[in-house]
């Protein structure tokens, strides 16, 4: 089994393998929701006071956040729902499909804006946990059925796919940084040799035996009589 360093390490990795378009957005919604969460240290805010501040420092119009943000604290049981999707979209990421997990961090932050901080997130939370258990309880008589020619749930198969759901999509906020330090790391980073792929092989051609000499046989291998 690997070591949980080594794994999260790889998981990280794999979070930055994107197509260009999606690793953009995915730095886009890095840095929005890794700056809500630590806006929060000097207070309450919403994701909307932050890219109010970002709109005030950059020069741009913010006259249509403040009735965007009443919009949406009028209709909290709405973003209630909407949390508790984002915890779904959360549940639904794979290695290979690395979308939801920016789908759910996108409705975690229009379930901040109406209902906070702490309830957007338990609910997100609540909403995979939830999501988790009830997939765990239904593989659980199948915990001994043999896969033939059937699709079935198995509690080793749904605890690793959701540990991996919940790693790659916590690993979202750190996105941004992340590719900001690698690119400025990259320079100076020594990497291994990687075999090239258009090369062949070169071929090992076995040596000829001199006149004179015996075939080594295996040990333990008795000889044939003559």
């Amino acid at each position: 089994m690997r070591n949980r360093g080594e794994e999260l390490a790889r998981l990280c990795r794999c979070a930055v393998r994107r197509p260009r378009r999606q690793l953009a957005l995915a730095v886009v919604v890095s840095g929005w929701a890794l700056a809500w969460i630590l806006a929060q240290i000097s207070g309450p805010t919403s994701p909307l006071d932050v890219l109010a501040a970002a709109s005030g420092w950059a020069g741009a119009p913010v006259g249509w956040l403040e009735p965007a943000s009443a919009w949406a604290v009028e209709r909290r049981a709405l973003f209630g729902v909407v949390a508790v999707a984002a915890g779904l979209c959360w549940a639904a990421t794979t290695e290979r499909a690395q979308f939801p997990a920016l789908l759910g961090w996108l409705a975690l932050l229009a379930a901040g804006e109406a209902l906070g901080y702490r309830q957007a997130v338990y609910g997100a939370l609540l909403g995979l946990g939830v999501f988790l258990l009830v997939l765990g309880l239904l593989s659980w008589p199948f915990r001994r059925a043999f896969v033939v020619n059937r699709v079935v749930l198995m509690p080793k198969d749904v605890l690793r796919a959701g540990a991996t759901a919940a790693a790659l999509s916590a690993v979202v906020p750190l996105i941004a940084p992340g590719v900001v330090v690698g690119r400025l790391l990259r320079p100076y980073l020594t990497r291994p040799p990687r075999p090239d792929p258009t090369r062949s092989a070169i071929p090992v051609i076995p040596q000829a035996r001199r006149p004179g000499t015996h075939a080594t046989r295996a040990p333990g291998r008795p000889t044939a009589d003559r």
